[in-house]
């Protein structure tokens, strides 16, 4: 029987503009859009920009999540729907309104809470994050102990990608002396990332402290549909609590390549994902052959999709 997973886009893949035919299309979308309530105007940063206030972490979350809840509305109503359901570091509080444990406002209003807070445990620290491939995560894990041991400061795995592409994040001296062991070590390149903060490190510690604080006060559905969590790889466990997954996985590894690997175990062989962009069904095609992706963004997107299903 085929199983579908629905994965959602992090950080990164957006762009000006994402989202303006969905809206002019389908009315659950515009109704996700216009109903979103921050300190700024998202359906106009999000379809007219500029690029800059868009790419900051304390906007860009808002609008991805925006865009995932109304693409998830969508969805719904075409009464296309997934039997398991992740998301990349930010994509997991997408994956939770697909599973009924955030309503789609709320899941936008705590984007908005994550973004700030991210961004302000990374204010005056000089920070740098390195996608290093084509090395074992053993490998890498073996020149981050080298650099950490070197005490020029904090460096540490915040992304487990896919089979030889993993992430190295924290203080830039640090993350450069870890790159240039990663090197030494036969990782054929290290690419630095253009991003804000040292991302899935414990350097975010203060924002992983004051989404404790907002959980408090936080209401959190039933989940309909199973979730795999960013710092787990695999769905939570009996021990295991959603605000606490979600207070980790901002200060720990993202390990997308585990996840990945558990989707092809619990028999999922199709996975939708929900975009900007195709990053997430890169990562998949590389992990495995055994899953048949399709990336949908556009009206257009919707529509193939519906024709194949």
């Amino acid at each position: 029987m085929s199983k579908t997973a629905f994965l959602f886009a992090g950080q990164g893949s957006q762009h000006v503009g994402m989202g303006r035919d969905l809206y002019e299309t389908y009315p659950v979308f515009r109704e996700v859009i216009d109903g979103a309530h921050l300190d700024f105007d998202l359906r106009s940063l999000m379809f007219e920009g500029p690029d800059e206030q868009l790419s900051q972490t304390r906007y860009t979350q808002p609008c991805m999540v925006a865009f995932a809840a109304g693409m998830t509305a969508v969805l719904d109503e075409l009464e296309i729907k997934p039997d398991y359901v992740a998301g990349l570091s930010l994509g997991e509080y997408s994956a939770l309104a697909a599973a009924g444990v955030f309503e789609p406002q709320q899941a936008i209003q705590l984007a908005a809470f994550r973004g700030s807070a991210m961004a302000r445990a990374s204010e005056d620290r000089t920070c740098a994050m390195v996608s290093i491939l084509g090395l074992a995560r053993e490998a890498v894990e073996s020149a981050v102990e080298l650099a950490a041991a070197a005490g020029q400061g904090t460096v540490e795995v915040s992304n487990y990608n896919c089979p030889g592409q993993t992430v190295i994040a924290g203080d830039a001296s640090a993350v450069e002396l870890a790159a240039a062991a990663a090197r030494d070590a036969g990782a054929r390149r290290c690419i630095p990332l253009h991003v804000s903060g040292p991302f899935h490190t414990s350097l975010l510690h203060s924002a992983g402290d004051a989404l404790h604080e907002r959980f408090k006060e936080e209401p959190f559905g039933e989940m309909r549909v199973p979730v795999l969590f960013n710092c787990l790889g695999h769905e939570m466990g009996a021990g295991d609590s959603i605000p606490a997954l979600l207070e980790r996985q901002v200060q720990s590894a993202v390990r997308m390549e585990d996840t990945i690997t558990r989707l092809v175990e619990l028999g999922v062989d199709r996975v939708i994902e929900v975009g900007p962009g195709k990053v997430l069904s890169g990562l998949v095609r590389r992990c495995t052959k055994a899953i048949h992706c399709v990336s949908i963004e556009t009206r257009e997107d919707v529509k193939s999709l519906k024709e194949e299903l």
